[in-house]
């Protein structure tokens, strides 16, 4: 996450690794703006999806979900 000088005028700035599965991350990483907030990743917005099989697999298959998710938690560590 990224702050500017401009906040709170303007949102901060968030970015994921490439690739992260998530229905609301497009696949370059990018945030999806409108669904920025706390919940993020507990409660994807499936109105506002901007990868296609994130989605599908979020809204039809929920174990498969997060099967996937807990395999990429250990891939990507909070920073230390």
């Amino acid at each position: 996450m990224e702050f500017t000088e401009d906040y709170p005028t303007k949102p901060p700035k968030c970015r994921f690794p490439a690739g992260f599965f998530h229905p609301n991350i497009y696949p370059s990483g990018t945030v999806c703006l409108s669904i920025l907030n706390e919940e993020l990743l507990d409660t994807p917005n499936p109105n506002s999806p901007a990868q296609s099989d994130a989605f599908v697999i979020f809204t039809q298959q929920k174990a498969e979900y997060c099967k996937r998710v807990k395999r990429q938690a250990l891939q990507y560590p909070p920073p230390s």
